[in-house]
């Protein structure tokens, strides 16, 4: 069935990368709350209520998660969501600059050579909220 929405052309990609984008957002806001001590140590220290911020940010997360499937607010979050993703690099590339090692909340993690992985990731995000919920909003 699938095959033939793709050939017929009815086949909704926008909709299929939502449902993606959704479930990539669900996971890493679980991040948020079961990783809160090593998400914590991804922040400078002149950020002030860090735990906070880090649970904030996964709520962000969930709210965009669901946000995405109400057409009126695709749009908004859509931005919103491109916005964030530009916003918490910063914080990645500092995690990386400091070997944060997330899970074990030390300072053993992998380093600079993370941001390999990273920064194309967080650019192919970008891409994927844009096609997703910004040009077939």
């Amino acid at each position: 069935m699938i095959l033939l929405k793709i050939f017929r052309g009815s086949y909704e990609f926008a909709q299929s990368a939502r449902i993606a984008l959704s479930a990539m957002l669900l996971f890493t806001a679980l991040g948020h709350f079961v990783f809160t001590k090593g998400m914590t140590l991804m922040l400078p220290d002149f950020i002030p209520y860090k735990t906070a911020v880090v649970y904030a940010t996964g709520v962000i997360e969930i709210a965009a998660a669901i946000g995405l499937f109400v057409p009126s607010m695709r749009l908004l979050v859509g931005w919103l969501l491109i916005i964030f993703f530009v916003l918490i690099l910063p914080a990645n590339i500092y995690a990386a600059i400091h070997k944060v090692d997330i899970q074990n909340a030390t300072f053993g993690g992998n380093g600079v050579a993370y941001l390999w992985f990273r920064i194309p990731m967080q650019i192919l995000l970008i891409f994927w909220v844009y096609y997703s919920a910004v040009k077939f909003h």
